[in-house]
């Protein structure tokens, strides 16, 4: 199981032919939607796929249901270290959880910046220019849930105060919160309200769309396909965060997918082997990138073919995903990003005071510890 856009459902296929090829066993995938991938119960999927395609702050809770079986097999490990060294950025280590690897990245991502080089002479360096730009009614920015908690992270990261991963602490003190919230707030109020309703990929097709007026998405999981010539009407390119302190690109919230198997397959071996030959170098640069996947190995990232075939998207972007953070990850942690996610929008268009929304944070963070330990506390007696 994967999910449905050709990023993440067309390489599948594509390697799994190949797969098939090579070794003669045969892989169906199916795909759903991305709003269902992000919220969609993981151990329900394992009681119906081998292999699955997860995102990193799944992994406390598929840990704690028992329903992923980890990769880091006996007698594999020169291979485990050959993916290791090919991470971008954290991609690889976001998957590793209580000592164990739960998945293998085959996409990076993170937020990074789309732009419209047709229609201005330089990307936005700095968050000052954004807003000149949001102004002119040329920005977009998604923020339908959880992008909303996302560019809250993002921006937190880049001004030099990333929130806590670890739940035991505050998410984050009140004056950064406050200042992080303050600017979501003064550009929501000048781009057009629908991106209070919009992810990613919907800002993409509005950007690219061959009259848009939209040259700039500051803060978007970049989308691979919509940096290839004749994907759609216009080509966007794809750079680095725009710059809010004095450190660079850095604190860009991880993103991307990693391939996990289950551990109610009857064919847990077979599956095993497919995770670990699609997420290598060699597949990555060749049959996964060409047929219009975004790699989550670093072979890929810096080769030539890749790059050329993309407009640079990888090479552009590379220093934010080195730089990305990675999410919370606790048992409890999936219905805190939801939540957080409503909690921001819903004040978006309410008068509610900045320090009172980021003690509603602040708290729903520290519920979702209890959660966990709730969790904990019922499986021991399990």
């Amino acid at each position: 199981m994967t999910w449905s856009h050709p990023r993440g459902y067309d390489p599948m296929v594509a390697c799994s032919s190949l797969w098939q090829q090579k070794t003669g066993v045969a892989i169906h995938w199916d795909k759903r939607s991305l709003q269902d991938f992000e919220s969609f119960p993981v151990e329900e999927l394992a009681r119906a796929y081998d292999l699955i395609v997860i995102d990193h702050p799944h992994v406390g809770q598929i840990t704690a249901e028992r329903c992923l079986a980890p990769l880091d097999v006996a007698g594999r490990e020169a291979e485990r270290a050959a993916l290791a060294s090919g991470s971008v950025g954290q991609s690889y280590p976001s998957y590793a959880w209580q000592g164990r690897q739960w998945a293998f990245p085959i996409d990076a991502a993170s937020q990074v910046q789309a732009w419209r080089p047709d229609a201005l002479d330089a990307r936005p360096a700095r968050w000052s220019e954004v807003l000149d730009l949001a102004r002119q009614g040329r920005v977009l920015l998604p923020l339908r849930p959880p992008h909303a908690l996302m560019v809250f992270y993002t921006l937190a990261g880049n001004l030099g105060h990333a929130c806590a991963t670890d739940p035991s602490r505050d998410l984050i003190d009140s004056e950064t919160g406050c200042e992080v919230f303050e600017m979501m707030r003064e550009i929501a109020a000048v781009v057009d309200p629908a991106c209070l309703e919009m992810d990613p990929i919907a800002v993409s097709e509005r950007m690219a769309e061959a009259d848009s007026r939209i040259v700039c998405a500051p803060l978007i999981y970049g989308y691979v396909s919509y940096a290839m010539s004749g994907f759609r009407a216009h080509r966007l390119a794809f750079t680095d965060i725009p710059a809010v302190g004095s450190s660079g690109p850095i604190g860009s919230a991880l993103g991307g997918t990693g391939i996990a198997v289950s551990a109610f397959s009857k064919a847990k071996d077979a599956a095993t082997d497919f995770a670990y030959w699609v997420a290598s170098g060699d597949v990555q640069r060749g049959a996964y990138a060409a047929a219009g996947g975004q790699p989550g190995h670093a072979a890929a990232w810096e080769d030539q073919t890749v790059n050329a075939a993309t407009g640079n998207f990888y090479r552009g972007t590379h220093a934010t995903l080195e730089g990305a953070w990675v999410r919370p990850r606790h048992d409890g942690y999936m219905a805190f990003q939801q939540a957080a996610s409503d909690r921001i929008l819903s004040a978006m268009t309410s008068g509610h005071k900045a320090a009172r929304v980021v003690a509603d944070l602040v708290g729903l963070f520290r519920e979702s510890a209890a959660a966990q330990v709730s969790g904990a506390a019922a499986e021991r007696g399990a």
